[in-house]
């Protein structure tokens, strides 16, 4: 990876950008802040939709600051980029122009990300890209990290699977030609704990729902 330039950290909450963020630390570099989305008018991070109290939280304990994108639930290509051209054009006034992402393989994704970041003058880079999802998966609790399913796909999971926490259980319980790190988007995962974490998050898992053909676990700070 060139250079030794301040990082803004993509920040899903979940576990992808918590591996990432983390190997980006221990190589030395300098992370600025989070940058997540937030759908304001339900108050939660986009898709994952765990409440934006949890992720200040994980900020928090990061010891790290949070840049929130807030969005409509449903936003077009054009609010998106708006919103967050406002942010990479305060961080490039600060010096900071590189950004980097979670992502693991999806190359529509990426190629995506990447055109973006270049046309609002932002370098992007994919600290975890290219790794094996079902040793990757294992690694993330190898490192450390604790981390629930707050969301799953339901063309894809049964409900039962939102709310219990990634481990070689669940691994072992994923149907076949299921992703193990959810990368098809199965499902999207929330840490609560991890290496980099100066204290675990206390959170309670409460009851399911499902919503648009996705069932979430309502997960609060306990």
């Amino acid at each position: 990876m060139a250079g030794r330039e301040a990082v803004l950290m993509s920040w899903s909450g979940g576990k992808d950008s918590a591996v990432a963020l983390y190997e980006l630390q221990r190589d030395g570099r300098e992370i600025v802040g989070l940058m997540t989305m937030v759908a304001g008018d339900a108050n939660r991070v986009s898709v994952h939709g765990i409440p934006r109290d949890l992720v200040r939280r994980q900020a928090a304990a990061l010891g790290l600051p949070l840049h929130e994108v807030v969005l409509p639930s449903r936003p077009s290509n054009v609010e998106y980029e708006a919103a967050i051209g406002e942010l990479f054009a305060a961080q490039r006034a600060a010096g900071v122009e590189t950004v980097a992402f979670g992502d693991l393989f999806l190359e529509d994704i990426r190629a995506y990300r990447d055109g973006l970041c270049a046309r609002l003058g932002m370098r992007a880079i994919y600290p975890v890209w290219g790794r094996e999802t079902r040793a990757f998966a294992a690694e993330c609790g190898a490192y450390g990290f604790r981390t629930v399913l707050c969301c799953v796909d339901l063309a894809r999971l049964d409900l039962s699977f939102a709310g219990r926490e990634l481990d070689a259980a669940l691994l072992a319980d994923l149907p076949a030609g299921a992703d193990p790190c959810g990368e098809n988007g199965e499902f999207h995962t929330f840490v609560f704990d991890g290496p980099n974490f100066a204290h675990a998050i206390p959170i309670e898992v409460g009851g399911r729902e499902v919503r648009d053909g996705f069932g979430y676990c309502a997960i609060r700070a306990a």
